[in-house]
């Protein structure tokens, strides 16, 4: 079973800028995409960034060009680390935060973060 824990939210102000972390671990498959969603208040999930397991990146049209997907470069099949720079932040970024781990046989969320965007 794989795990999948987000960090790094917070209160920041207006124009500034948060690094968000998700540490993936467990039975992964070598072959697996992940992703950030974003969930405003009253709002439905949506998707912010994904990379695929080839690299191939997708952005949400609210988050292109302020916020940037990486993943780190192992190849340990047992822990990853996934990442969202967020740069030029709006209060309209705020909510929560989720990472997501998929694969053929798993579809793993975790528990979110939240992060608000306040002066």
């Amino acid at each position: 079973q794989v795990q999948v824990v987000e960090s790094g939210g917070g209160l920041v102000q207006p124009g500034g800028s948060l690094n968000l972390s998700c540490a993936v671990s467990g039975s992964m498959l070598s072959f697996h995409h992940m992703y950030w969603f974003h969930q405003a208040p009253g709002h439905e999930r949506e998707l912010a960034a994904r990379i695929r397991n080839d690299g191939d990146i997708l952005y949400g049209n609210s988050v292109k060009g302020r916020f940037t997907i990486s993943r780190d470069n192992t190849r340990d099949v047992t822990k990853r680390m996934l990442y969202l720079q967020m740069n030029s932040l709006k209060p309209e970024d705020s909510g929560v935060y989720y990472c997501r781990y998929v694969d053929s046989r798993e579809d793993r969320w975790g528990q979110g973060i939240q992060v608000t965007v306040s002066s």
